[in-house]
Order: C-alpha cells, then sequence, then structure tokens
C-alpha cells in the first residue's frame, strides 16, 4: 500500500511520512525538490519504497502532473496526507497580494486539486483516507496570520464536503488540527511549542492505518501538554 505526503522536507511531513513507513507503507513524498525531501525519502528507504515527486504545489499544472506520476508508478494510493502549508505573517493591512495567494494556493487550492485527481481511481479501488492536516488556526483568529487562518478554516469545511461526498464508498476522510508544534513554521509566532512533531505523526498514523472508517468527517484537536 503506498501513502502520498505533501511537504514532507521537515517538520509534520517528515515525521508523519517516517512513521507510515515504520508501518510498512510505500511513500510518494510531493513537494518543491530540496536536500531535506531527498533526505527524508532516503531515510524511508530504509524501509520501504519512496519516491520524490517534484512537485511545486502552488501550481496547478504541477499538481495535476504529480498526481499523474503517483497514479502510474503506484497505482490508487491507500492513504493521502494533505500537509504541506505556508505562513506569512503580517497584519492585514500589509498584507500583499503575493503573500496572501500563496497561502491560499498551497494551504487550501492544493488540497482539492490533489483531491480532485486522485479521487476517482481511490473510489474505483473502493478504498482509501484522506487526512487534511489543518491547525489551532482553523478553529480561531491569529493576528497577523489572516491568510493562513482563512486557508485553514476553510480547509476543514473542504474535508467535511468531501466526507459527505464519500460516504458508504469504502473511503474516509478527516482532519487533524495541531497546536503549536515544535518546528520551524512556529518561529515569529510567540506561542511556546506544547507537542512535537513526532506526536502529530502518531495521532496522523492512527488515522490512516488503524482507526475505523467511521471516523469519516471527524476533527481531531491537539492542543498539546
Amino acid at each position: 500500500m503506498t501513502a502520498v505526503v505533501t511537504g514532507a522536507s521537515r517538520g509534520i511531513g517528515r515525521a508523519t511520512a517516517l512513521e507510515l513507513a515504520e508501518r510498512g507503507m510505500s511513500l510518494a513524498l510531493i513537494g518543491r525538490p530540496s536536500k531535506d525531501l531527498d533526505d527524508t525519502c532516503a531515510s524511508a528507504r530504509r524501509r520501504v519504497k519512496a519516491e520524490v515527486v517534484p512537485c511545486d504545489l502552488s501550481r496547478p499544472r504541477e499538481v495535476a502532473d504529480a498526481a499523474e506520476v503517483v497514479l502510474g508508478s503506484a497505482g490508487a494510493p491507500a492513504v493521502v496526507v494533505h500537509n504541506a502549508a505556508v505562513i506569512h505573517r503580517a497584519p492585514v493591512e500589509g498584507m500583499s497580494d503575493a503573500a496572501w495567494n500563496e497561502q491560499l494556493d498551497v494551504n487550501l487550492r492544493a488540497p482539492f486539486l490533489l483531491t480532485r485527481a486522485l479521487l476517482p481511481a481511490m473510489k474505483k479501488a473502493g478504498r482509501g483516507r484522506l487526512i487534511y492536516i489543518g491547525s489551532i488556526s482553523s478553529t480561531l483568529g491569529t493576528a497577523s496570520a489572516s491568510a493562513y487562518c482563512a486557508s485553514k478554516w476553510g480547509l476543514v469545511g473542504f474535508m467535511k464536503s468531501v466526507a459527505e461526498e464519500l460516504a458508504n464508498t469504502g473511503l474516509m476522510a478527516m482532519a487533524v488540527l495541531p497546536g503549536s508544534v515544535d518546528t520551524r513554521m512556529l518561529e515569529g509566532s510567540g506561542f511556546p511549542p506544547r507537542m512535537s512533531a513526532g506526536d502529530v505523526a502518531k495521532t496522523v498514523a492512527h488515522y490512516a492505518v488503524d482507526a475505523s472508517l467511521s471516523h469519516n468527517g471527524g476533527v481531531v484537536e491537539m492542543f498539546g501538554i
């Protein structure tokens, strides 16, 4: 079985990819080419088959091409973890169009595009789990993070709609909403870390592998300790 993970170069994405590899899942790692992404892939290959699928998730054509590569090389994935995200902190009056658009493109549009591209094959296979990595920012607003919050609120709404469409198909969609995670993305937020990327990865892997399909449409909040 193959798991697709976006944004696996570091943080939650890397930890999730390696956790799924520990559970015996082959990996297709979609993201911008980088040494960090290659390192994740190399670490996973010590246990399972893994490949990097180069893709700028802000570019629709590249997302479509990446989906074709995955389907051509591995068939319908058993798990898709929509993890990739960017944040540009600025007050609303200081937020540029480019910064706003990139956050919505990567954090919200890319999950839609990748879901749309992979879903027909997954439905035909009659199985699969779509896991969307949101954020506690999917439930509240934060100063200087308007675009990020908007994208993460939207991601949960999108997931809920997907879940309704997946009823009685053998597939499920759900979201995990971590709070303050000890990753590079937390830098500059003003919030102290309350959990590790590994903590989140273990939760994601549970819903990707072990949890029942009755969690379709579910949202799991992680507030940390």
